[in-house]
Parts: structure tokens; C-alpha cells; sequence
């Protein structure tokens, strides 16, 4: 899996998610529950990430709807 999106939105990370499935690339948002430990206040960023098959695709997919992805 690669990193294609770092963000504290969780809009944004639902946003990009539904857009990638449209598409039909998998995605998997990663450290969703690492605000229990951090208390809730939404410092520590979610990772969007795809396999690495699919990352060109979903940067292309994502930089079209106006998101500044990770680059590889």
C-alpha cells in the first residue's frame, strides 16, 4: 500500500475515498481510531492509502477534483 492522501479532514478524507471508489481503486483510510488516543482532538493526520498498482491512477483521479496528494 502507498500513502496517497495526509489530512485531519475527515470531509475531505470521504470526499477522496467515494471518488477513488467511483473509479473502482481500492482505498483504505488508515489511523481513523488513532483519535482515541490522542483524546479527540484531531491532531494526529489520516492516511489515505491504495495499492501501488493504483497509485498513478488515483493521483491523476484526485489531482483532477482538486486534492494535493502525496508524492511517491
Amino acid at each position: 500500500m502507498k500513502e496517497l492522501l495526509r489530512t485531519n479532514d475527515p470531509a475531505a478524507l470521504a470526499c477522496a475515498s467515494a471518488l477513488l471508489d467511483g473509479e473502482g481503486i481500492t482505498n483504505f483510510v488508515m489511523d481513523v481510531h488513532m483519535s482515541v488516543l490522542e483524546g479527540s482532538i484531531g491532531i494526529l493526520p489520516r492516511r489515505l492509502m491504495v495499492a501501488e498498482v493504483d497509485l498513478e491512477e488515483a493521483q491523476v483521479v484526485l489531482r483532477d477534483n482538486g486534492f494535493e496528494v502525496t508524492e511517491s
